[in-house]
């Protein structure tokens, strides 16, 4: 086999044969969390089809974080010689399967069984499908290119997640399944006639894997820990945000559904005005996310302790959740491109770090979220959120040296 060279770093950032390969890389992401999140809105469905409890299906989330936690740095090392190409290839066609054997499993168990396939090559995705965007461009749009992927994961949110529900509901969870499937197939088709192989043959890496090592990078280290404080106190409480805006912001119904869409609206929206200071500024950027997030669940808390149900605390708690949405969906794409830019040899391994902090994040507030609210009570379980952001916060305003604005020229 022919191994040809990596394609130069392009001088013309927004080419169109760049923005086709961006897109394609924002479509793998938006299928990607589409299938992880897709028991959240079909939950009640698979309960019912495959005779289990609610509860019992609501496990399938926490299980997936912990599989892709742990699998993350290990197939990160395995593949690290690979084409980039072909690494994002192999999640794809994982993630095709896997939907393929959970849309004919007959129990409980298969189906888990296939979203381990699945959760096993999720990390690893999300360790590869950042630096290959990067790559597309010039040093100075890798936030520009790392926030253009994530606009996959805002539209899943705004539109992924609401029409698997809306799917499930009406011709039940096996279809919608399905058609992620095709849709995982499709995606895969098109990202290997449009991106490029990437190889890593020039690559410290892939000569000599032993001698980058991000792990003892303290800078990245200490950004990946604090990355996993907040997207604990997020989960926290985003495992129940259908519950929160139902019984603290009181919205009910079919305004449920679009209150959802505001939110990701205002993740898209967000993302895509701090993308540009996301490359200048990236500190200020993300305090600023964690300063909005931290104030909407304050805000969200006062309202479950208060307890009233009034046109003021109506628009106050829509106001909240929009702000929430806003400030949590922006924040991935920063964070994941300032733990590249700690190592600008090995951003594969970088991000498998930070992924793998992002899915323990998952687990334990999805774990933690629901021990709340049983002990609890939603008011307590949105104060525990509240709490770690702003512990987060604290540390970051504090901190020096975790946002480079440009690649360090040296190891730290």
């Amino acid at each position: 086999m022919i191994i040809v060279e990596s394609p130069p770093i392009p001088t013309a950032p927004w080419t169109p044969r760049v923005t086709t390969a961006l897109a394609v890389l924002a479509a793998a992401a938006f299928v990607y969390v589409t299938a992880e999140i897709m028991p959240v809105g079909a939950l009640p469905a698979i309960a019912a089809d495959l005779h289990v409890s609610e509860g019992t299906v609501g496990t399938l989330l926490a299980s997936y974080a912990l599989v892709a936690a742990v699998a993350t740095v290990p197939l990160v090392r395995w593949t690290a010689a690979w084409p980039r190409r072909r690494a994002l290839l192999f999640t794809l066609l994982s993630l095709t399967v896997s939907q393929l054997i959970s849309a004919l499993a007959p129990t409980f168990a298969v189906l888990a069984l296939g979203r381990v396939l699945c959760s096993l090559t999720h990390g690893l995705m999300w360790s590869v499908i950042a630096p290959i965007a990067v790559r597309l461009v010039p040093p100075s749009h890798a936030a520009r290119a790392t926030a253009a992927v994530y606009v996959g994961t805002g539209l899943a949110l705004v539109v992924g997640n609401p029409l698997t529900a809306a799917m499930s509901e009406v011709w039940g969870w096996r279809l919608a399944v399905g058609a992620i499937t095709v849709a995982a197939l499709a995606v895969t088709v098109a990202a290997r006639f449009t991106l490029p192989a990437m190889p890593l043959t020039q690559s410290p890496v892939a000569t000599r894997p032993g001698r980058v090592r991000p792990h003892r990078n303290r800078g990245l280290v200490t950004l990946s820990v604090l990355t996993l404080v907040g997207v604990t106190g997020h989960f926290i409480s985003y495992t129940f945000i259908v519950v929160i805006i139902r019984d603290v912001v009181g919205v009910r119904g079919p305004h449920l559904a679009w209150l959802l869409a505001a939110y990701g609206i205002a993740g898209l929206t967000a993302m895509a005005l701090l993308a540009r200071p996301g490359d200048r500024r990236p500190k200020a950027a993300i305090v600023g996310c964690l300063s909005a997030l931290a104030f909407a669940f304050v805000v969200l808390a006062a309202l479950g302790f208060d307890g009233r149900h009034t046109l003021g605390t109506l628009f106050t708690g829509v106001a909240a959740i929009i702000l929430w949405g806003a400030a949590a969906t922006a924040m991935p794409p920063l964070l994941q491109s300032a733990a590249m830019r700690h190592c600008p040899d090995d951003p594969d391994g970088a991000s498998g770090l930070y992924v793998a902090a992002f899915q323990v994040g998952i687990m334990a507030g999805s774990l933690g979220g629901g021990l709340f609210y049983q002990h609890g009570g939603l008011p307590v379980m949105i104060t525990a959120s509240a709490a770690l952001i702003l512990a987060a916060l604290s540390c970051l305003v504090v901190s020096r040296g975790l946002f480079p604005a440009r690649p360090p020229t040296s190891e730290k």
